[in-house]
């Protein structure tokens, strides 16, 4: 059963309201959360929870205000890539678990525990691909939209094209998102 949490709310826990930061923040976010309620929307056979959708994809980057990453005002001690994992614990603290997973999933198009050790991520060692149906669009979404030009959508070919400096797998499974869910 999904009991409903208001994302603005949480957020202004962890981010001051009158940041770059957390503006930036709002407008990815609510940016995914549309791009990722239109596919779904349009997909009814598969049977997604919208409002725990869009809380999700709201609260998916919540971990970047513990991340150093000046260009959009995040000054944390943590590397940027560990924005996931670390949002994910704020939203255990927070009691939502299944809000955590997204956190801790989306990043690229999650992360492998081959690849955090191949790369030598900083993350926690273990599987931090997207399962659910939620998981795996807003983790899709979330590759439309950067936080440094947030008025952009970007081209599946530029997607693929970032995507393609990771590696082959990485671009498959955007790839199999695409046909799944945009039929392309």
């Amino acid at each position: 059963m999904h009991f409903p949490v208001n994302p603005l709310d949480v957020i202004a826990r962890y981010g001051d309201a009158g940041s770059a930061a957390y503006r930036i923040l709002i407008r990815h976010s609510r940016s995914v959360a549309d791009k990722a309620l239109s596919i779904a929307r349009a997909h009814p056979e598969i049977p997604f929870d919208l409002a725990f959708l869009e809380e999700a994809a709201m609260l998916h980057d919540i971990g970047i205000f513990l991340c150093h990453a000046p260009e959009i005002d995040c000054h944390g001690p943590f590397p940027y890539i560990c924005h996931g994992y670390l949002g994910a614990g704020l939203m255990r603290r927070e009691g939502l678990p299944r809000h955590a997973l997204v956190c801790e999933r989306h990043t690229g198009t999650g992360l492998s525990p081959e690849m955090i050790h191949a790369r030598l991520l900083p993350v926690p060692f273990r599987d931090m691909q997207p399962q659910s149906d939620e998981e795996q669009l807003i983790c899709f979404a979330d590759k439309f939209f950067s936080k440094t030009k947030p008025d952009e959508e970007k081209t599946i070919d530029r997607i693929r094209k970032g995507l393609s400096r990771y590696g082959p797998r990485d671009v498959a499974r955007f790839d199999a998102w695409c046909k799944r869910f945009l039929g392309m």
